[in-house]
């Protein structure tokens, strides 16, 4: 990278960083079972929800408890279950106009990730009928009320029920990206962890090595506050407590519920103190070969981690030592060496592949434009790549 754009990076961030007790950030409510989303329909009077999901979770009856209670209190609701992984734009407009048609005054999101990217572009669409979608990505381009979105995760890693983020695809380019406003934060949260009780090995080991990439970026940025620090920690710790017991033993209650929080809390400090290049290579790569982005990130992590050397050390070592996988006696450098090394680990025992065979020479220029633009100049990295640098990351993950 050049200097002019490494100082515009830095300057941009700098900024950032100042502004951040200034905006508005908000939690969401967290709300303890899929009931309690009836009661504050309710409450609120509104007549018919609309619920977002795929059709997995609605096969498996993730959905049923919901809708029981919606109807033990005389709500309505239409149900969108067409969602898939890396929703298009093309999927929100479907969904906005089943939505509209249909004349609900409130969203439910009830899967993963994507059920919940793709409910809050609905929202937006619907608060912005005259606007597209690849005009609203970037920070702060929506900035009117969404109508009351709930989200209720069936998984433990995206953190989305959280975050001020969507990640949409388009269908055409197979290029992602973010649209980044406080309105799409949820207003609440379910977190039920009986719903993610039983999950699939490969899902449990994607979600959960997902939140820990969410919390490790967030730690190593340079945008963290003491908060998002403390959150990104607790997060990390939990993930190294609970995410192998989680892929032995899928119905051990308490790691379940272990996981989920760790999830959530990463998604809180992520929201704040944004990711890195893991995620900016790993949206690219599961755009254009719609591959599970808890896959790609999983990937990824040690090995941008490994690039970032000795910029990267001193924090690396504080997480490695508070979830022991270090000792008090280790140097930085040594400390954070063990923390990736334990993160090549965990991948192996999940299960998850080195690299991807999916990955085409003539595609990588492309996808390192799309990483390119993503992170630079939001994300506070510890340390900057250009395109020329991030090409590389493209082809250690290539097998």
């Amino acid at each position: 990278m050049n200097i002019f754009k490494r100082i515009y990076c830095r300057t941009f961030q700098f900024f950032f960083k100042v502004a951040i007790p200034l905006l508005p950030y908000r939690q969401p409510k967290i709300l303890q079972s899929v009931e309690d989303c009836a009661h504050i329909l309710k409450s609120k009077n509104v007549g018919k929800a609309f619920i977002v999901t795929d059709a997995g979770v609605r096969g498996c009856g993730l959905c049923d408890g919901l809708t029981a209670a919606l109807d033990q209190n005389g709500i309505e609701y239409s149900i969108y279950d067409k969602t898939m992984p890396n929703p298009t734009a093309d999927a929100v407009e479907d969904a906005r106009a089943q939505c509209v048609a249909e004349n609900c005054k409130a969203i439910i999101a009830v899967g993963g990730g994507s059920a919940m990217d793709l409910s809050k572009a609905c929202g937006a669409r619907i608060v912005y009928p005259k606007k597209r979608l690849d005009k609203m990505a970037g920070i702060l381009h929506v900035r009117k009320k969404l109508p009351p979105l709930f989200a209720v995760p069936t998984t433990a890693g995206t953190g989305s029920e959280t975050t001020i983020a969507a990640v949409i695809t388009d269908g055409r380019t197979h290029r992602k990206y973010a649209i980044n406003s406080f309105p799409l934060i949820p207003h609440y949260a379910v977190l039920d962890y009986k719903l993610t009780i039983g999950l699939p090995k490969n899902i449990t080991a994607f979600t959960g090595m997902d939140a820990l990439t969410h919390a490790v970026e967030a730690y190593i940025g340079r945008s963290t506050t003491r908060d998002t620090r403390k959150k990104a920690t607790e997060a990390v710790k939990l993930v190294h407590d609970n995410l192998k017991l989680c892929y032995d033993r899928p119905d051990n209650a308490e790691a379940r519920k272990n996981m989920l929080f760790a999830a959530h809390y990463a998604g809180i400090a992520f929201t704040k103190s944004y990711v890195g290049y893991v995620h900016a290579v790993a949206h690219s790569l599961s755009g254009r070969y719609g591959l599970p982005h808890g896959l790609t990130c999983s990937v990824l992590l040690p090995v941008v981690l490994e690039s970032y050397g000795k910029k990267a050390h001193q924090k690396l070592a504080k997480l490695a030592r508070a979830c022991g996988v270090a000792d008090a006696t280790d140097d930085k450098r040594h400390a954070a060496e063990k923390f990736i090394a334990w993160i090549y680990e965990t991948n192996e025992y999940l299960g998850i592949p080195k690299g991807f065979e999916e990955i085409r020479d003539e595609d990588v220029d492309k996808m390192s434009e799309y990483a390119d633009k993503e992170g630079n100049p939001l994300y506070p990295v510890p340390k900057l790549y250009g395109r020329k640098q991030l090409k590389q990351l493209y082809y250690k993950v290539k097998l």
